[in-house]
């Protein structure tokens, strides 16, 4: 049996000065697309080279789910408002996945 779902990975690159404040909206972020009915997973990484370089990981049960969670007041207030004018850069990959189970 097979598992479909849709996959996002994005960098973040933040700021400097600007870590702290990224960090703490992120963990908000991430406490709340938890939530959202069709995502399945929300997690994030800090480089141990680089701090300021995050790597996001989410999942969700497919694309229409991925386009509600950027619908979202919490996306739009933390992420949009807060997280991305603290970056220098991002980049943001989607992948629908087909997973053998």
């Amino acid at each position: 049996m097979s598992q479909t779902y849709f996959q996002v990975i994005a960098h973040y690159h933040v700021q400097p000065e600007q870590l702290t404040a990224v960090l703490e909206l992120l963990a908000r972020l991430r406490a709340a697309s938890r939530e959202e009915p069709a995502n399945l997973s929300y997690d994030y990484f800090q480089n141990t080279d680089d701090p300021t370089h995050l790597v996001i990981l989410e999942r969700y049960t497919d694309a229409e789910g991925f386009a509600a969670h950027r619908e979202s007041e919490h996306f739009r207030t933390l992420g949009i408002d807060g997280i991305i004018p603290r970056l220098d850069r991002r980049q943001v990959d989607t992948y629908p996945v087909v997973a053998a189970g």
